[in-house]
């Protein structure tokens, strides 16, 4: 049965490799305000333990952890703007679901059929002896998957945020990389606060029917995994800790 196309939502994305095996991943959700979005909760699925926040729409998600080492956050939209069909194959957000239960992650993204489903960017980390960081951009006709190296990196969705606002973000990321500590506090803030002053194109966005609806922080450490989930529409903040598998 063909899924109809997911609301033009957008997110933005900070991902900061931190010494060993750990990571900040700091992700805005910006979304139709009426959009109903269910709390992390752990899952088993297929004999694989996830945590993630659960659209109640389609039943996915953008953003997850599993006991297979894996983190995946998904962005809609590849490299640019696209013309969006009526309906797809499935949603995106069933791609993340996917892709935390893969033993082999880099083996199940390289065979993954993503004909059917609209663009979409994914950034995921694999963790075990060594910290392994990919990027995936799908965009509707070819796969492009990079591995990235250990450095700070920022994404925002091609869906509504045009190559220059694209540059702007990555501009004030830039200085406050140099002025700030990379710490998940700092980092919170900076999805909260970083901008000029205009609801467009700030990092919490509000253009009516539009809202930055929450911020999901995952942060791993030497001894464990931490999702931090914040409803900005009501201030409520919920925090699960999953036990990280490290080497």
């Amino acid at each position: 049965m063909p899924y109809l196309a997911d609301p033009e939502f957008m997110c933005t994305v900070t991902l900061i490799p931190t010494q060993e095996n750990n990571f900040i991943l700091t992700s805005n959700r910006d979304e139709v305000v009426n959009r109903k979005t269910l709390l992390p909760e752990f899952y088993k699925i297929n004999e694989t333990r996830m945590l993630f926040p659960k659209d109640a729409v389609a039943g996915g998600t953008w953003i997850g952890v599993s006991d297979k080492n894996t983190m995946i956050c998904l962005l809609n939209g590849g490299f640019e703007i696209h013309e969006r069909q009526v309906s797809y194959r499935q949603s995106r957000g069933v791609v993340v679901k996917d892709l935390l239960q893969a033993d082999d992650l880099e083996k199940a993204i390289t065979n993954y059929d993503c004909k059917g489903i609209e663009p979409f960017t994914i950034v995921a980390a694999n963790w075990g002896s060594d910290l392994l960081l990919f990027e995936l951009v799908w965009d509707g006709k070819q796969k492009h998957l990079r591995s990235l190296e250990k450095k700070t990196h920022i994404w925002s969705s091609s869906t509504l945020y045009t190559k220059e606002m694209k540059n702007m973000r990555q501009e004030w990321f830039n200085t406050f990389k140099d002025e700030n500590m990379l710490a998940p506090d700092s980092l919170l803030d900076f999805h909260k606060n970083a901008g000029i002053g205009d609801k467009d194109v700030d990092l919490q966005i509000d253009r009516d029917f539009l809202k930055t609806i929450s911020i999901t922080q995952i942060v791993k450490n030497e001894e464990e995994l931490t999702m931090r989930y914040e409803n900005l529409q009501n201030k409520e903040v919920n925090t699960v800790i999953f036990e990280a598998i490290t080497a």
